[in-house]
């Protein structure tokens, strides 16, 4: 199955956190990186919406091959989120790692611990606008093109 992952972090190296949390997808038994998107950079965004004081985000997507589940994926990211020294204390709180699933293939699920597609997804510049630079003819499904939805937010995203 195919996976789209948002990866995003704004404390310690977030560049080598990223890339240190790619290389340990790829090295996953179950789970093969099949593209990379370039990283962009934007305002911290908070339960009270975007804090332009706050440290910075670097933001990118993957797209992965996996015979896991959703939910095993899912563990398997929060494992590798935990390595780079993720703390769950502060719902949109600073991280130095954040790995999200977008979409699992074309499954639509809600469970307390995951719901797909991402339900918020298609309203965050840091997850379209990469993945739209990877994957130009991408689509959220039930939400369109994803390079389509990029452009509702000019300005939000930067090339890092």
């Amino acid at each position: 199955m195919l996976a789209i992952l948002a990866l995003g972090g704004n404390l310690g190296d977030p560049r080598e956190q990223i890339t240190d949390a790619i290389a340990a997808l790829d090295a996953h038994q179950d789970i093969r990186v099949t593209a990379t998107s370039p990283l962009v950079e934007s305002f911290a965004l908070t339960e009270a919406g975007i804090d332009e004081s706050a440290p910075r985000y670097l933001n990118g997507v993957v797209e992965v091959e996996t015979e896991l589940t959703p939910e095993q994926l899912l563990e398997a990211t929060r494992e590798i989120e935990t390595r780079a020294g993720r703390i769950r204390d502060v719902r949109w709180g600073p991280r130095t790692l954040d790995i999200d699933i977008i979409t699992f293939g074309e499954v639509h699920q809600t469970t307390p611990e995951l719901t797909l597609p991402h339900p918020r997804a298609h309203e965050r510049a840091f997850v379209l606008t990469p993945w739209s630079l990877m994957q130009p003819e991408a689509v959220i499904p039930g939400r369109g093109k994803v390079a389509e939805l990029a452009k509702s937010f000019p300005g939000e995203v930067w090339e890092a």
